[in-house]
């Protein structure tokens, strides 16, 4: 059975949990600012661009800082819970991760998340790997445009259109869309939209690499 010319991975929410450690941090934030923030600012900003959440925290906090200084605050504490607790990876992921590997099909890691963040979570994968990044401070525009996923894509050489993304919000879906690749949507904190190269899954349990390579139409 065919196989997908490469897979292209969302990192947070979907290789591993760690929407978790931003939604606290914008929580903890709010409350030492004295301002106000809720579940639905914190749900809005899943998927998207540092800096657009960086500005979308900017003016809902009143903030007199550009939002890359926010994105600074942020990762200042993110990181440091990332470095110091148990990275919780998503059900299946790491064995999908590893069965891809061992079939030969190249992954790259498409992330929104800066280089500053992904790159410890790399450093704690326990096993599998990816053979290229690409995290949203190098990239043009981020999701959801195109670019990210078009530029995972040229790192590992191959043609998005025969690709699989695997993603786990509208924005990041949307993004992989817009770039060719046929998505498997995983949902996790937020509700996914179903779209005609969207295959919903409950989990990434089970799937194996020629079970994505039968979805690229």
């Amino acid at each position: 059975m065919a196989l997908p010319a490469a897979v292209l991975w969302d990192m947070d929410g979907t290789l591993c949990d760690t929407e978790p450690y931003w939604i606290q941090t914008e929580f903890d934030l709010a409350a030492e600012l004295g301002t106000e923030w809720t579940k639905a600012d914190a749900l809005a900003l899943v998927g998207n661009d540092l800096l657009s959440s960086g500005d979308y925290i900017r003016r809902r906090w009143n903030l007199d800082l550009t939002p890359r200084e926010v994105v600074d605050l942020l990762h200042s504490r993110v990181v440091d819970a990332v470095l110091h607790e148990e990275i919780p990876w998503r059900p299946g992921a790491l064995d999908l991760l590893e069965s891809l590997n061992d079939a030969g099909v190249p992954c790259a890691l498409v992330t929104m998340s800066w280089e500053v963040f992904a790159l410890p979570i790399l450093g704690r994968l326990p096993r599998g790997r990816f053979d290229a990044v690409v995290t949203g401070d190098r990239v043009p525009r981020g999701k959801p445009h195109p670019d990210p996923y078009l530029a995972g894509a040229a790192a590992l050489g191959v043609d998005p259109a025969a690709c699989v993304a695997i993603e786990d919000s509208n924005t990041g879906a949307t993004s992989a869309e817009a770039a060719g690749c046929t998505v498997i949507t995983v949902e996790n904190h937020v509700l996914i939209d179903s779209a005609p190269r969207r295959i919903a899954r409950p989990s990434l349990l089970g799937l194996t690499p020629q079970d994505l390579g039968a979805l690229i139409r």
